[in-house]
C-alpha cells in the first residue's frame, strides 16, 4: 500500500534512504557526503510530497513534484530487502498516476547511474547530465519519462 509519510517516521525512513544508497557498494567517504544530503525534513511530509510503500512497515519511498506539465520524481528508494519484490516498480507507477491525474506531460528524475537501467525499464529515456549535490564533480543521469507516450496501463513490460 502507497500511503502519504508520517512525522513519526521521519528518523527511520531517512534510514531507509542511507541503507538503500548504501546497497551499491559505494565507500564511506561517498556515504557521508550521501547522507549529508540524504535528509527528510518535516515540511516534506507537512506539504504532503513524501510517500511510502507499506508492506508490514515501511519498503521504500518516494516524493513526487508537480509543476505543471513536468513532475519531479524527486526521491525514490527501496529498502534493500524490498529490492526486487516490486516496490520500486509500484512507486513509480503511483508517480505516474498521481503525475498523469494533475496534468504532467512528462517526469524527470535524477537517476543514481545503477538506477539508471531500471528507470529504462520503467519508460525513461536519458536526457541529459546533471551535477550531483553531494559530490563535487560528479554528474547524475537526467532521466525523463513521457506521460503521455505511455500505455493506459503504465509501464513497459519487463
Amino acid at each position: 500500500m502507497i500511503r502519504p509519510a508520517r512525522l513519526d517516521e521521519l528518523e527511520a525512513l531517512t534510514g531507509l534512504m542511507h541503507r538503500s544508497k548504501a546497497y551499491w557498494g559505494y565507500d564511506e567517504n561517498f556515504m557521508a557526503a550521501a547522507r549529508a544530503v540524504l535528509q527528510l525534513s518535516d515540511h516534506d511530509v507537512e506539504t504532503g510530497r513524501l510517500f511510502v510503500y507499506d508492506a508490514d512497515g515501511p519498503q521504500g519511498l518516494c516524493k513526487l513534484l508537480i509543476h505543471g506539465e513536468t513532475a519531479e520524481l524527486d526521491k525514490l528508494f527501496v529498502a534493500p530487502e524490498g529490492m526486487g519484490k516490486g516496490v520500486g516498480r509500484a512507486l513509480v507507477q503511483w508517480a505516474i498516476e498521481t503525475a498523469r491525474a494533475a496534468g504532467a506531460t512528462r517526469m524527470e528524475i535524477e537517476a543514481d547511474p545503477d538506477a539508471v537501467r531500471f528507470y529504462q525499464r520503467m519508460g525513461a529515456r536519458e536526457v541529459g547530465r546533471v551535477p550531483s549535490e553531494a559530490i563535487a564533480g560528479r554528474t547524475l543521469p537526467l532521466m525523463q519519462i513521457d506521460l503521455t507516450d505511455l500505455a493506459a496501463g503504465g509501464l513497459r513490460s519487463i
